[in-house]
């Protein structure tokens, strides 16, 4: 479980964070979602240490990860995996040496071992078979497929998604949100997605934050979306005419 107490985040003038406060579950799939530029990039950055916060409380399981020193957050962030917008690939490196490279840098296995691991890793994701393929011979769907299995690699407590259904046609992104889900609840993991994508919202929502102008505007599960009387979350939610009638479909018309 992460805590977020109270946090701020300043860039000189601009205030981006306003003492925001939530917590993330774990076995989860916990989705920050919002307006460009409404903080929500800021906030998943403030948690996995690549800025620091002006002032607040980010705690894993109780530990203080704000306070701690340098060494601290290296070991830290041993317990994190992190996909990227971008799959963020290495395009010399075979599919199994990407989903190793981890593996290669942080763990004590030996090289058998990490073989054996990356593998379950691709198996896990369907990738078996493209294992000594390029990044370049394969399609953006198995690309991020690929970043996911070498996420998990170390079996990772916790793991961040920036927009990881980015450049991915509908059923792609389909497969990469029922993915994401089915792993969170196998390994109990604390995932965390930052997200556009209101399919995703939807269908693997079970904790959602909505941030608003560096605020927390609303927090609750995708069932609880459809009948929200929250103005700014239902007008960023059912900004299509598609969202508005299912909206209506639900709620009979009543707003």
């Amino acid at each position: 479980m992460i805590e977020v107490n109270n946090l701020y985040k300043r860039f000189e003038e601009k205030e981006v964070l306003k003492g925001i406060s939530t917590v993330f579950e774990d076995g989860k799939t916990n989705l920050i979602i919002g307006q460009s530029g409404s903080g929500k990039t800021v906030l998943m950055k403030n948690l996995v240490g690549l800025f620091e916060p002006t002032s607040g409380q980010i705690l894993y399981d109780g530990r203080d990860f704000v306070q701690m020193s340098k060494k601290e957050k290296v070991l830290m962030r041993r317990e994190m995996g992190m996909i990227f917008q971008a799959a963020a690939l290495f395009d010399s490196l075979t599919v199994l040496e990407n989903v190793m490279f981890p593996l290669d840098m942080f763990s004590n296995m030996t090289l058998r071992e990490r073989q054996q691991r990356a593998m379950y890793c691709l198996d896990r994701v369907n990738l078996v078979g493209a294992e000594n393929k390029y990044p370049g011979e394969i399609s953006g769907g198995m690309q991020k497929r690929v970043a996911i299995a070498r996420a998990i690699a170390l079996n990772p407590k916790y793991l961040f998604c920036d927009e990881p259904n980015s450049g991915l046609d509908p059923k792609t992104s389909l497969v990469i949100d029922e993915l994401l889900h089915s792993i969170t609840h196998e390994f109990n993991m604390t995932t965390i997605i930052n997200t556009h994508d209101m399919n995703s919202v939807m269908g693997i929502g079970e904790n959602i934050i909505f941030i608003y102008e560096g605020h927390k505007e609303w927090q609750g599960v995708s069932g609880e979306i459809m009948n929200s009387t929250n103005k700014r979350l239902t007008d960023f939610i059912f900004a299509s005419d598609l969202l508005k009638e299912m909206r209506e479909a639900v709620t009979g018309g009543k707003k």
